[in-house]
């Protein structure tokens, strides 16, 4: 950990051995704004982001929407299966993953032709939010979205096959973030950016804030649950006695959100996970790389947290100007991928991405490794 005075009374706790220094300049200004309560974490992933740095984590008064992040609720969810990595063939393999292109569609704005049957059984137990866009919430209801979203089928360092899904709260999520991030700009707070406008304790403001997010956190895991019952199904349509095959561990982790710490005091983890003592985790490198399935270490100075991901070295302009096509099919040539997008999916190529091994070494007093995981299927949101 290194500390980074701020220029307030308040100071950045870093982390992250690569740091860019926009990244820099933008946490160490979230850190003077009046509404925090404590010095800000700074993960070994840290990047740019809209508004707040993904991968920070704030002590609050109150709530910066903005620090929060537009896809609330984002997260991974994973299961360890009892299939072993030989049982599935290269044939099944292909299958399987032409068979996630039919049930999980992806792409900005793409969901299912209608309704989901799952998403309004959702939304008859949750309600709607105040954002009421009905027709996007059931169809995107089980759907990946774009950027660094994915699915995978994946084997452990035992040669046990797990399933992963990485996504949000799509559409209604974001349509949410961006609405209270404008009220908290209305409520003319002196801050250096408008984007770090925050909702204080107490005001029917951000009570309203904290209803749509908890409901948007709540979208986005029952949503990428359903994604992980049609990926589970993908593969056990292509092993041989499925009667057999059995569930072994559950991870549920997700990233951009916030919780209530104390009375008016709000913690909010923007592309960060909760790495309290024992706290299973999952910490994905890029579309290349490996996953870490990690235990939380409890550090306080973090406010027991870790990074969430590989964290971008490049923005997604930078790396369709400056990588290389087919040194990015060549860095994915022992997985089976979407590789007739290629072109498409260059921003999300290896070589935009932080080295997961770098940023797992970084977060080596955050968090423990307990298992890595070896993508051999990788379904990108386009």
């Amino acid at each position: 950990m290194e500390i980074i005075e701020s220029g307030g009374e308040h100071v950045v706790r870093s982390w992250a051995s690569i740091l860019d220094p926009k990244t820099l300049e933008q946490a160490l200004m979230t850190a003077r704004c009046d509404a925090m309560a404590g010095p800000l974490a700074l993960m070994p992933d840290a990047h740019l982001g809209a508004g707040s740095t993904v991968g920070s984590v704030l002590l609050t008064h109150g709530i910066i929407p903005a620090a929060v992040g537009v896809d609330i609720g984002c997260g991974v969810s994973a299961f360890k299966t009892n299939i072993k990595r030989h049982e599935i063939s290269d044939e099944a393999s292909r299958r399987i993953l032409g068979r996630i292109r039919e049930t999980i569609p992806s792409g900005v704005g793409r969901g299912h032709s209608k309704s989901s049957v799952l998403g309004k059984e959702f939304v008859k137990w949750r309600g709607w939010p105040s954002i009421d866009e009905e027709r996007r919430i059931l169809t995107q209801f089980g759907t990946l979205g774009s950027g660094n979203h994915f699915a995978e089928v994946s084997e452990d360092l035992d040669g046990f096959v797990w399933v992963l899904v990485h996504s949000g709260s799509r559409g209604a999520g974001n349509l949410i973030a961006q609405h209270h991030i404008n009220v908290a700009k209305s409520l003319g707070h002196k801050v250096e950016n408008a984007a770090l406008s925050y909702l204080s304790p107490g005001s029917d403001e951000l009570k309203d804030y904290v209803s749509d997010m908890l409901w948007a956190q709540d979208y986005a895991h029952y949503q990428r649950q359903a994604m992980v019952e049609a990926l589970y199904a993908a593969v056990l349509e292509n092993v041989g006695d499925r009667n057999t095959v059995t569930k072994e561990e559950e991870i549920y982790c997700h990233h951009n959100y916030s919780e209530e710490v104390e009375a008016g005091v709000w913690l909010s983890r923007k592309g960060a996970i909760d790495a309290t003592p024992d706290r299973m985790g999952i910490v994905p490198g890029s579309m290349g790389a490996a996953t870490h399935i990690v235990k939380g270490k409890g550090n306080l100075d973090s406010y027991s947290s870790a990074p969430h991901g590989a964290g971008r070295m490049l923005s997604r302009g930078a790396a369709k100007r400056q990588l290389d096509l087919e040194e990015f099919k060549s860095q994915m040539a022992d997985r089976l991928w979407d590789d007739r997008n290629a072109k498409a999916l260059l921003d999300e190529a290896p070589l935009a991405y932080k080295p997961i091994e770098t940023v797992m070494e970084d977060a080596k007093d955050l968090v423990e490794t307990v298992t890595v995981l070896k993508a051999f299927i990788n379904y990108k949101g386009l």
